[in-house]
């Protein structure tokens, strides 16, 4: 195999953890979640510092406590570099959360600046930290999907519909 071609699936198998990263935070999958990170791995959102196990049981108490979660990812720089990596990935969240008894649309956007380590053969994210560009909170919006009795609404593990699809993630 090229040089090329090595950079190349480096690259999307880091990319890769990124999307089970948001996968684990959106169907609160503590397991797929902690997937994601190096043993020794550290993060750093300003608001949260500490050891990646940590966070994952920190995200897992915070979001719980929201009605929902959708994330979705941007542009994903990545530079190889050897067995390690850095990578900038850009997303956006959005959180139905409860605030003094109301429903509101809480949307963060940023990025995550990581550093990555290839170890057995398989890469994690050994540091992320999440820098925030923008955020905003909207009363709840959702009339026509909550009038639309047929629609399959998405839900946390193991009841989202999604779940038989990806069974290694159960």
């Amino acid at each position: 195999m090229s040089n090329r071609q090595t950079d190349y699936l480096d690259r999307e198998e880091i990319r890769e953890l990124s999307r089970r990263y948001m996968r684990g935070l959106d169907r609160l999958d503590k397991p797929l979640l902690q997937s994601v990170f190096a043993d020794d791995a550290t993060v750093d959102y300003g608001f949260f510092q500490g050891s990646a196990s940590d966070f994952v049981d920190f995200a897992h108490n915070v979001l719980g406590e929201h009605l929902t979660n959708h994330h979705m990812l941007g542009q994903m720089m990545v530079d190889v570099r050897g067995d390690e990596a850095v990578g900038e990935i850009y997303f956006q969240a959005f959180h139905r959360i409860l605030a003094d008894g109301e429903e509101k649309d809480l949307f963060i956007a940023g990025r995550y600046l990581d550093r990555y380590a290839k170890q057995d053969g398989a890469w994690k994210i050994s540091f992320r930290s999440e820098v925030n560009d923008w955020a905003r909170t909207d009363p709840a919006a959702d009339d026509a999907l909550k009038q639309n009795t047929a629609a399959i609404i998405g839900a946390r593990a193991p009841e989202d519909y999604s779940m038989p699809f990806f069974p290694e993630s159960n």
